[in-house]
C-alpha cells in the first residue's frame, strides 16, 4: 500500500527556508515544492508517460499559489487520463509564445528598417523610426503581424491625422512597404493595403502643394495648347513642351547636356552626379544614370532644336551665353507670361504627369515612380537600377505622349484599365 502523503498548507509552503542543498516537499499526486539554495520556491510535477518517468514545471510561489498549483496538476492528470503527455504542450505552448513575439509587428518592422537604413540618410532613418515608435509601437507593435488587419491601420493612422496629416500620410507610405516586406518574407498572404492610396484611408488631403500644379486632363489641353503658341524663346518653348513629356526635374532638364541623349537607343541618360541624392547615395552609385526614355515627339522636338543649340554643350542654354544652362526663372517666367502664374509651375509638371499616369491612363504606380527618379525599392528594400522596368516604362513615355496629343487635338481619350501590379 503506497505511503499516504500529507498535504502541504500555505503557512508551511511560505515558511519553508532553503538549506546547503536543493530539497522536494510532496504535496501529493506527483506535485511537489522545490525549494533551492538561492531560497527560490518552484513548483514541479512528476508523472509517467510511455512507461517513462518525466517532471514538469508550473511556476513559482508566490507567483503561483498552493491552489493554483493544485489546480495544474489536475488539468495535468486530464491530459495524461487522454494520452497527451502535459510536459509536450506546454513546450509546444512556449514555443507558440515565442514565435508569436518573433513574429510581432515590432520586431519585424525593426528588421525590415535595419535592412532599409543601409541605403537611407542618416536622417531619414532616423526620423521613420521615430514616428513608428511614437505613432504606431504602442498599439500594434505586439500584434502578430499575421493578425494585423486594414481596421487595425485605419484606427491607427486616423489617430495621427487629427493632428499631423503629413505625417500620417508618410506614416502610410512606411506601412505599405513594411507590409510588402512581410509578403515577401512570407509572413504573411497579402498585404492588407494592397490596391489602396492614401486617400482611400485618409478623411483628409494632408499634401499641401506650394507648388501649383494642373492635373485635370481639361485644364491640361489649355495649358499644352498655349505652350504650342508660346510666342517668345524657341528654346523656352522647346524647354515646356519636353517638361510636360519627360516630367523631370527642374534642374535635370534645364542642365540636360547634348551628349546625354542617345538617338539609337533613344534615351536621354542623366548621370546620377546631377541628380538629387545624398553625397552618400551619389559614390555609391557613381557611373549610374538616371534614363528618360525619348518619345517620337521628344525625338522631333530635339531634332527641331539641334540646329539652334547643338554648338553648346547644353541643350537649353542660357540667353547670355551658352556656356551656361537655363536660367532657373525662365520657364517660370514664360508660364506667368502665359496666365498660369498661380495655376502652374515648372515643378507642377511632374505632379501632373504622376496623377494622370495613375488615375487616367493606369501605369503601375513604381512605374511611375521609377520615372520620376524617385528612390524606388522593392519589398525586401533593395533600390531598383536604371534598367528595371525600362521596356515597360518606354511604352508608358509613349503612350504618355500619345495622350498630350490627342488632348490638344481635342480627341476624347478614353481611360485604361487599372494596369495589375
Amino acid at each position: 500500500m503506497p505511503k499516504r502523503i500529507a498535504p502541504l498548507s500555505d503557512i508551511q509552503v511560505k515558511n519553508y527556508k532553503p538549506k546547503e542543498s536543493d530539497y522536494k516537499i510532496a504535496d501529493g499526486g506527483g506535485l511537489y515544492l522545490l525549494v533551492t539554495t538561492t531560497g527560490g520556491k518552484l513548483w514541479r510535477m512528476d508523472y509517467r508517460f510511455n512507461d517513462k518517468r518525466k517532471t514538469t514545471s508550473f511556476g513559482a510561489y508566490p507567483t503561483l499559489s498552493l491552489a493554483d498549483a493544485r489546480q495544474r496538476r489536475e488539468e495535468a492528470k486530464k491530459l495524461l487520463a487522454n494520452g497527451i503527455d502535459p510536459g509536450e504542450i506546454k513546450k509546444a505552448q512556449k514555443a507558440s509564445v515565442h514565435a508569436e513575439n518573433n513574429n510581432s509587428f515590432e520586431v519585424i518592422t525593426r528588421a525590415w528598417h535595419t535592412i532599409n537604413s543601409a541605403t537611407w540618410s542618416g536622417s531619414h532613418t532616423k526620423t521613420t523610426l521615430e514616428r513608428l515608435e511614437k505613432n504606431i509601437f504602442p498599439w500594434i507593435g505586439a500584434k502578430p503581424v499575421t493578425e494585423i488587419r486594414l481596421t487595425d491601420i485605419k484606427s491607427v493612422l486616423h489617430r495621427v491625422e487629427q493632428r499631423a496629416p503629413e505625417s500620417a500620410r508618410r506614416i502610410y507610405v512606411s506601412l505599405n512597404m513594411i507590409l510588402r516586406y512581410c509578403v515577401a518574407t512570407e509572413r504573411i498572404d497579402r498585404n492588407p493595403l494592397e490596391g489602396l492610396k492614401p486617400r482611400d484611408i485618409l478623411t483628409t488631403d494632408p499634401i499641401q502643394h506650394h507648388l501649383p500644379a494642373i492635373t485635370d486632363p481639361k485644364e491640361l489641353t489649355h495649358l499644352l495648347r498655349a505652350i504650342d503658341e508660346f510666342k517668345g524663346s524657341f528654346v523656352t518653348k522647346c524647354a515646356m513642351q519636353l517638361a510636360s513629356l519627360w516630367f523631370c526635374r527642374p534642374g535635370d532638364l534645364r542642365k540636360a547636356e547634348w551628349s546625354e541623349v542617345d538617338f539609337e537607343t533613344v534615351e536621354l541618360n542623366i548621370p546620377v552626379e546631377r541628380m538629387k541624392l545624398t553625397a552618400k547615395e551619389k559614390a555609391k552609385r557613381k557611373g549610374e544614370f538616371h534614363c528618360i526614355p525619348l518619345s517620337r515627339k521628344a525625338v522631333d522636338i530635339l531634332r527641331q532644336l539641334q540646329p539652334l543649340t547643338g554648338h553648346s554643350k547644353f541643350i537649353f542654354p542660357g540667353h547670355r551665353t551658352p556656356l551656361k544652362p537655363m536660367s532657373e526663372g525662365a520657364i517660370t517666367a514664360a508660364l506667368i507670361r502665359m496666365g498660369y502664374k498661380d495655376e502652374m509651375s515648372w515643378h507642377g509638371f511632374r505632379a501632373c504627369a504622376r496623377t494622370i499616369l495613375d488615375e487616367v491612363l493606369g501605369f503601375r504606380p513604381d512605374y511611375i515612380e521609377h520615372q520620376l527618379a524617385h528612390a524606388v525599392r522593392d519589398a525586401l528594400g533593395r533600390a531598383y537600377n536604371r534598367t528595371s522596368h525600362l521596356p515597360e516604362r518606354k511604352k508608358m513615355m509613349e503612350v504618355w505622349s500619345e495622350y498630350l496629343d490627342g488632348l490638344k487635338l481635342g480627341a476624347k481619350v478614353i481611360p485604361f484599365k487599372k494596369i495589375a501590379a
